[in-house]
């Protein structure tokens, strides 16, 4: 029996109609930007493992720390204990983070980074002795799957069958010129009751790439804050130089009062999720009182050898040929969409740093469940590319170490997909 029919006779794949859905394939090594399967045939992993790897698959640097630590420290209870690995990420990390970010706080992955940042600041409210528990998020949103985290995210198929069982949200349109005067009157209105405002920083990832302007996010953050609003930026994906720069927030004047991340933060070696806040936000924890701690934590909180992984990407994405690869990207992707832009099957081109996306012309019907996704996902599949569409939007989001070889073929086969499809 192969390795596909012992999957199927076993496994349970994520995000995936286990009746109707192809088998899946083996990957048995992976180098680079490329994956490669069991019968030697090699895939361009474009989509960066969901959004996870920015330094390529199986790194020998980020491979040798992992062993080292295995050899030392595999795991510890973190409460109570601490470890070298776990106080020197706290300290690197809030080195590059936006100046007001003062403790960190590790937990599992971007979903658990998420919900720590819910019960944080739901939690301030109550240590303070005030009722806030009303949280704005934007329409179309996702910060992850686990029940705080999908209660955050745009009511969609995915949520239909728990919508009754989640909390209450606000949501509201992603900001811009029209629309930023009642965005911010809106939120006035609900002042006295809202906890925190939650967001994507520039890029709605799993809701389509949708991209949004600096400008008037800063402008809704500083609002946010006027109104005595917490904020929580969820850079899960924007993190570690998605967006041209470190973060997200690096591209806004206004700061975040606690920020999520996960994915890029190992280059995508092993899960860990990290959430940071400013020392007003600990403060309010700080009591005699010990019904005002903090009542969270992960069997695998702060894990040694996931921190290893993290020191060891911290090291790469730091080094100066990260920051050339990732202009190059960039530079790579806004060339390839100005030569695309006018072709009749492309409805819009959308790109921030690393991030492209093309929205293909389907008219109205721009469902994730439209039928062109899977036409396309199988397209580039059998061209040796892992793209995933969102719908009918086409993202590349590729490790930083892609070659421009790698990239040109990519576009290529969207252009010759454009015309076959």
């Amino acid at each position: 029996m192969d390795l596909t029919d012992r999957d199927l006779k076993v496994i349970w794949h994520p995000y995936t109609q286990m009746k109707t859905a192809k088998p899946p394939i083996p990957i048995v090594r992976g180098e680079g930007a490329l994956l490669f399967d069991e019968n030697g045939k090699k895939y361009i992993d474009a989509v960066s493992s969901w959004w996870v790897n920015i330094h390529g698959h199986a790194h020998p640097y980020i491979a040798k720390k992992v062993s080292e630590q295995l050899y030392k420290l595999e795991h510890v209870i973190f409460a109570g204990f601490t470890h070298e690995g776990a106080v020197e990420l706290a300290e690197r990390l809030l080195q590059i983070l936006p100046k007001n970010q003062q403790k960190v706080f590790y937990s599992d992955n971007g979903s658990t980074a998420v919900e720590v940042a819910i019960k944080m600041c739901l939690q301030y409210w109550h240590n303070k002795g005030e009722n806030r528990t009303k949280i704005i998020a934007f329409k179309n949103a996702y910060h992850g799957d686990t029940f705080g985290a999908m209660a955050v995210s745009g009511r969609s198929a995915f949520t239909a069958a728990f919508d009754r069982l989640l909390f209450e949200v606000e949501f509201i349109d992603l900001p811009n010129e029209d629309n930023i005067q009642n965005l911010t009157s809106y939120i006035s209105h609900l002042k006295s009751k809202t906890a925190c405002f939650i967001f994507e920083p520039l890029v709605q990832g799993a809701g389509g790439m949708l991209m949004y302007d600096a400008a008037y996010l800063n402008e809704l953050m500083a609002h946010c804050r006027k109104e005595g609003m917490l904020l929580i930026a969820d850079e899960v994906f924007t993190g570690f130089g998605r967006t041209g720069k470190n973060f997200a927030c690096n591209h806004v004047q206004e700061q975040p009062d606690i920020m999520c991340f996960s994915k890029g933060l190992t280059g995508g070696t092993m899960a860990l999720g990290l959430t940071t806040c400013t020392q007003t936000i600990y403060d309010a924890f700080l009591s005699d009182d010990k019904l005002k701690t903090l009542f969270h934590g992960h069997s695998f909180t702060a894990n040694p050898v996931a921190i290893a992984a993290a020191l060891a990407s911290l090291d790469l994405f730091l080094d100066p040929s990260t920051l050339k690869n990732i202009k190059r990207i960039a530079a790579k992707h806004m060339a390839f969409g100005k030569k695309i832009t006018n072709h009749p099957k492309v409805k819009t081109i959308r790109q921030t740093g690393t991030i492209f996306a093309m929205e293909w012309e389907t008219g109205s019907n721009t469902s994730y469940f439209n039928s062109l996704r899977d036409i396309l996902y199988q397209y580039f599949l059998d061209a040796g590319i892992i793209l995933r569409p969102l719908g009918n939007t086409i993202y590349i989001l590729p490790p930083y170490c892609i070659t421009d070889d790698e990239l040109n073929y990519i576009y290529a086969k969207i252009e010759q997909a454009l015309e076959a499809l």
